[in-house]
């Protein structure tokens, strides 16, 4: 049974706001499916992780467009910086996978939990030191620990732009520069959750149970555009020092769904 297309248009919104607010965007979807009674499989199944995940990416192509452009033709050091990044998830990635404990990225209760980190982490931002360091003077080092940050981030619940960006803070980098690090490395760790994704969708999904490609353009077109004005504004926040105002809504959240699962368990 394909999902109503109003949920795939809250599902989208959710994705698109989520995926750079720093409040975890798997976090809460992991909720919302539950909430809405689709489990995850449906969403593999019918593909909709996918192009919700391929629409934040677009937005992310298109506001670090020159940024993105230089790596690829000028400073390629940028561009093996961002492999070193990247290379902390697909480890832990395949840990969870080789010791059978991925079911965990599903849980609403680790969702919940990860949400309380989440918050502490964006409350702590606030005590870091500000620092003049460029996202182009990231360090080998630097590099590796952000990743070891983004790796984290695939528990649901913790953030992976709170969690990027306050490393890269800690570590040195300016605030511009961090959530600047921070986006360039989501690139290619979204095209690496959306490669797995697919892969794992190969030989289940059926034409029986494959969600119409109008609906999954909808999904994919209303993640970019909801997407590209939350990473607008986050860079803003960030620019601000605000960050952590998000944390108190991190905090609501995963106390909610301690209480919720307690209550069903």
């Amino acid at each position: 049974m394909d999902l109503p297309v109003w949920q795939i248009i809250v599902l989208a919104i959710v994705q698109g706001v989520a995926e750079f607010l720093p409040i975890s965007s798997t976090g809460h979807l992991v909720v919302l499916a539950t909430l809405l009674d689709a489990d995850a499989d449906h969403f593999d199944l019918v593909g909709l992780n996918i192009v919700l995940h391929a629409g934040t990416l677009g937005s992310i192509l298109v506001v670090y467009r020159q940024q993105l452009y230089e790596a690829l033709t000028k400073d390629r050091r940028l561009l093996f910086l961002l492999v070193v990044a990247t290379i902390p998830a697909v480890i832990a990635a395949l840990v969870l996978k080789a010791t059978d404990t991925d079911s965990l990225l599903e849980s609403p209760l680790v969702a919940g939990i990860c949400l309380l980190v989440t918050g502490t982490i964006l409350l702590l931002s606030q005590r870091l030191p500000q620092t003049k360091q460029t996202y182009e003077q990231t360090s080998w080092s630097q590099a590796w620990w952000i990743g070891c940050a983004q790796a984290l981030a695939i528990l649901p619940g913790i953030s992976r732009s709170g969690s990027t960006i306050c490393s890269g803070q800690a570590l040195g980098l300016s605030r511009e520069g961090a959530a600047t690090f921070s986006f360039l490395m989501a690139v290619p760790a979204i095209l690496g959750a959306i490669t797995l994704q697919v892969a794992k969708s190969i030989g289940d999904w059926d034409d029986a149970s494959r969600t119409p490609a109008w609906l999954l353009l909808l999904g994919a077109a209303i993640s970019f555009v909801v997407g590209w004005f939350s990473l607008v504004l986050l860079i803003k926040v960030v620019q601000r020092g605000r960050l952590h105002w998000f944390a108190w809504w991190c905090f609501a959240v995963g106390l909610f769904v301690i209480a919720w699962q307690a209550t069903i368990d």
